[in-house]
């Protein structure tokens, strides 16, 4: 599966996909919240089959069915037993973060809160994945978290929030 993302300026941002069965789906995700999603003809990707328009509460709640947290199918049931506690959170990390500007090793997080930053999305996308403890986080970084749930949100309180 290919996502391509294009910049769309003064609307948002425009994100396309092809799925495996071939079908092609735009989502354009506009600055005031509304989401616009569009089905293309497998015959002719250029004309729209359908499309639908969401506002942010809506697209929200769409994106919690389709992503399983209303309703999860047994066979992801069963991934989430064999990892037990094991959680991945991706989280922002915010301007007012005692985080900012200390590097990893500096915060001693595996030792000090049980969980691993185990990669980091920069604010021009830029992915560093396993970094090392010499990397400093910016203001705006994306962390990707994994750990135990409650270690998790220890660390989202104090050093997050």
């Amino acid at each position: 599966m290919n996502i391509r993302e294009c910049e769309l300026p003064g609307i948002g941002k425009k994100f396309e996909m092809t799925t495996k069965e071939q079908d092609k789906i735009a989502v354009v995700v506009h600055n005031d919240g509304r989401r616009e999603m569009y089905h293309f003809d497998s015959k002719n990707d250029e004309e729209c089959d359908f499309s639908i328009t969401l506002n942010d509460e809506e697209a929200r709640q769409l994106s919690a069915i389709l992503g399983g947290i209303i309703y999860k199918p047994r066979e992801i049931e069963k991934v989430e037993v064999a990892f037990d506690e094991l959680v991945f959170e991706w989280y922002k990390v915010d301007s007012g973060a005692s985080i900012i500007d200390k590097s990893i090793g500096e915060l001693n997080i595996r030792q000090n809160y049980g969980v691993s930053i185990i990669a980091i999305i920069r604010q021009n996308h830029e992915k560093l994945l396993n970094p090392r403890a010499d990397i400093i986080v910016r203001k705006g970084d994306t962390l990707v978290i994994s750990g135990e749930r409650n270690d998790i949100q220890t660390i989202i309180t104090k050093l997050l929030s």
